[in-house]
């Protein structure tokens, strides 16, 4: 399956959440029963240190059988990243140890004004 671009856009100070629901090109269900994922998100592609790091069991949740990804990041995440854009991407780890880009794109990041 080629990756999916969605642009995320997010404020500082506030909880993140959203579900995805992983399909393969025939658009059944992938089971993701013993798999496990993670998001990174950059300030560029090519950045070397991560502004965060997000992994399975600490803010994104796989649904097994029904296929979904639930992915979300605290308001006190947020708010230890400078507001801007950056980038992202998830990376699902199959029980085999293939890994699969799922989806990717931009992150923008608004700042908070009420602190």
């Amino acid at each position: 399956m080629a990756q999916i671009t969605y642009d995320i856009a997010v404020e500082q100070g506030t909880d993140y959440a959203v579900t995805f629901t992983y399909r393969d090109s025939n658009a059944a269900l992938v089971n993701l029963t013993g798999a496990t994922a993670r998001m990174q998100v950059r300030r560029f592609v090519e950045s070397t240190n991560p502004f965060l790091t997000i992994p399975s069991g600490s803010g994104i949740t796989l649904g097994g059988a029904a296929g979904t990804v639930a992915l979300v990041i605290s308001a006190a995440s947020l708010s230890a990243i400078p507001a801007g854009d950056y980038k992202y991407d998830i990376e699902i780890v199959t029980s085999g140890s293939a890994v699969v880009k799922l989806i990717a794109g931009n992150f923008l990041l608004n700042g908070e004004v009420t602190r």
